[in-house]
């Protein structure tokens, strides 16, 4: 066994190493490591020793510490458990459902363009290209022509997928199917999710709860407290340490740096040097997904009044978004696949087949609102699409495909209904006997991460809570208390329309304050 467990460190060891040396950061590091070693700091006669010394010295070692915590996050990610799969998606029945989805959204994509007599892609015209560059920090200037596109689909479209999803395990009943019953996946009880989110649970202090609330030491409010030592974080560089630290809210003079700093997404300049190479695709080649992205700015982030002074900066960093390939890496430990398409007026040959769009994410109807809540963190467009960019490939991108994973859509969604069965039976019966799913009320939340739906402050609070503890799943618990909240008034409507006119407005939600009650309670 111990022999087993050398080899398994052996090879996480050698593969960790690979890796780093393809990193973008490896030949500055490794120059830098030259120079150290060539100083005199460093001692021929005790060159380990000395060696780490310097290397603590100048935070290189620091770095070297993110790294490899980035690294290791990122391999959590892929597998349920932290159990390796060969298969990205284990359970067939789950795999046959997203690819009948993938061809769904193809097809409904070429559709659109067949309509409309527009290629996929093509090069820009000259005045257009040179127009699109002329107005790049002013794009909601920008002359377009967008009222014959349409989104390929929206959250109600994917919930009547995931809706008709069976298990092959599964009975049909004589009533039908009301809820995902039919779909038996392990999610977390709340005996679980207490263990889980101990800081709520245990009823700490927590910023989000009361901005006045008086410190425990020395500062005149908890506020004032968690801002001082947040600049400590910041100032030790850790991003272990800045991950524990959200765990009780970030303020917001901070939350920038300490997510970037979680993710490993602080701006250096080749950062700066690729969003730039990202502009310049843009520029060159006119893709019909741009359309889609600036119909779903318009759509959303303009008409909402939190978000639409935002919006030329959202469309900088929505269409780089679409141009970049290394967002493809989430496809390796992803349930989807991207669309291949095939080059205009070549051979349907492996050769001419491109993925499209080149980050192989196809927008849906609010795809844009995954962008807005950054707005708040980050004047600079670079900063605000690198972390932006971490999150999507730490997160979102679980919210729009079909697949068993615990911290995917679908999971949160059983884990929604799980919840609210059995911590709200009297509201839950209630649903039933108005024929209403309470998951079609509480769908939109679920996908679009709450945004657009909650205040930007709250928002970013609950966003703290994901970045923190590494999880969705508090997107599900927090619907339920939503839901739980306003219990009353639920129980005194009768049909959907007026079960959604009662979550319609959320502006009141204070998030801390209703999951710590949430977990507290008994």
């Amino acid at each position: 066994m111990d022999d087993m467990k050398d080899k398994s460190i052996h090879f996480t060891a050698q593969k960790l190493s690979d890796d780093i040396q393809n990193m973008k950061i490896y030949q500055a590091f490794y120059t830098e490591i030259q120079k150290l070693v060539s100083s005199p700091n460093v001692k021929k006669d005790d060159f380990k020793v000395t060696l780490l010394e310097s290397m603590r010295k100048t935070g290189m070692e620091t770095e070297l510490r993110n790294t490899v915590f980035h690294w290791v996050r990122s391999h959590n990610n892929r597998d349920s458990d932290g159990i390796c799969s060969i298969v990205r998606e284990p359970l067939t029945y789950l795999r046959k459902a997203q690819l009948q989805w993938e061809k769904r959204i193809h097809k409904s994509l070429n559709s659109m363009c067949g309509e409309l007599g527009v290629p996929l892609a093509r090069l820009r015209q000259t005045t257009d290209r040179e127009e699109l560059e002329e107005k790049w920090t002013e794009l909601s200037t920008y002359d377009i022509d967008l009222s014959q596109y349409r989104p390929v689909y929206a959250p109600k479209d994917f919930l009547e997928v995931l809706l008709l999803i069976r298990s092959p395990n599964y009975r049909v009943q004589d009533d039908g199917v009301w809820d995902f019953t039919q779909i038996p996946l392990k999610v977390k009880s709340i005996t679980e999710l207490r263990a889980l989110y101990q800081e709520l649970s245990r009823g700490e202090a927590l910023l989000g709860v009361n901005p006045y609330m008086a410190s425990s030491s020395s500062y005149p409010t908890l506020e004032a407290e968690r801002t001082a030592l947040g600049e400590k974080v910041l100032l030790s560089n850790q991003a272990p340490v800045a991950q524990e630290f959200l765990k009780r809210g970030s303020p917001r003079c901070l939350r920038g740096r300490l997510w970037a700093q979680v993710l490993g997404s602080a701006v250096k300049q080749t950062h700066r040097e690729y969003f730039a190479e990202l502009k310049h695709l843009v520029l060159q080649h006119d893709l019909m997904v741009d359309k889609l992205i600036i119909k779903d700015v318009q759509l959303t982030a303009s008409n909402d009044d939190q978000y639409f002074v935002f919006e030329d900066v959202l469309y900088q960093v929505m269409l780089c978004f679409s141009r970049d390939t290394e967002i493809l890496s989430v496809f390796n430990h992803s349930s989807a696949s991207p669309i291949n398409a095939v080059l205009k007026s070549r051979s349907p040959t492996l050769e001419n087949t491109v993925i499209y769009p080149p980050s192989g994410v196809i927008p849906f109807h609010g795809f844009t609102m995954y962008a807005t809540p950054f707005c708040y963190l980050y004047d600079d467009p670079v900063a605000l699409y690198h972390t932006l960019r971490a999150f999507y490939m730490r997160y979102w991108f679980r919210l729009h495909e079909v697949s068993s994973h615990p911290q995917g859509l679908l999971a949160l969604c059983i884990l929604f209904e799980r919840l609210l069965q059995r911590h709200e039976p009297q509201l839950w019966m209630h649903f039933k006997l108005m024929n209403v799913q309470p998951i079609r009320v509480v769908f939109k939340w679920l996908m679009r991460s709450f945004s657009g739906h909650l205040p930007p402050e709250q928002l970013l609070l609950l966003w703290d809570l994901v970045l923190a503890y590494d999880s969705l799943e508090i997107q599900a618990l927090l619907a339920v208390a939503i839901l739980s909240f306003r219990r009353e008034n639920l129980l005194q409507v009768n049909n959907q329309q007026n079960v959604e006119a009662v979550l319609a407005d959320l502006s009141s939600i204070a998030v801390m304050p209703l999951l710590q009650l949430t977990l507290m309670r008994d």
